[in-house]
């Protein structure tokens, strides 16, 4: 609890303090009730119960503890998988889909991979295409950014 109370009384500005405990994987249901209070009471603002395993666990938690939820859904974890709106319906206040991104890139890459694997080229209908990533990469921020930075240095260095 010392690292709660630290943490809410040295915050500046808006920090939200989120308490996560992962007790419940080795002390069960009530263990983690009782150490999510205790985070609550030393001023946490937000509790997070990691992995509980059971639905009803799951849908337990935002009714017996007296402040926001954190729910963690992890594809192939431990927490089964629900509905951003089942989760709200429950009275989590935010949900996490922790590696949801990085399982798609993987997914994405060995697909590719195993394409080229395949077929010894790439077929640029089964990748986003060159266009497409310098967009969502910005690039052409980034080379105003860098002619401005070349711009100042040459200006400094002159």
């Amino acid at each position: 609890m010392g690292k709660v109370r630290a943490a809410v009384d040295t915050r500046r500005q808006d920090l939200v303090v989120i308490a996560r405990t992962d007790s419940y994987a080795v002390e069960g249901f009530e263990a983690a009730i009782e150490r999510a209070e205790r985070y609550i009471e030393a001023g946490a603002d937000v509790t997070f119960v990691e992995a509980p395993d059971r639905l009803e666990d799951l849908e337990a938690l935002p009714r017996r503890l007296k402040a926001p939820q954190l729910v963690n859904m992890v594809l192939g974890g431990k927490t089964p998988i629900i509905k951003a709106r089942a989760a709200a319906e429950m009275g989590f206040s935010l949900v996490l889909y922790a590696n949801a991104a990085l399982q798609g890139a993987v997914h994405g890459m060995q697909a590719t991979l195993s394409a080229l694997k395949e077929n010894g080229a790439l077929d640029e209908r089964a990748v986003t295409s060159f266009a497409e990533r310098q967009r969502l990469v910005d690039k052409q921020a980034f080379d105003l950014m860098e002619a401005r930075y070349a711009v100042h240095a040459a200006s400094e260095n002159g």
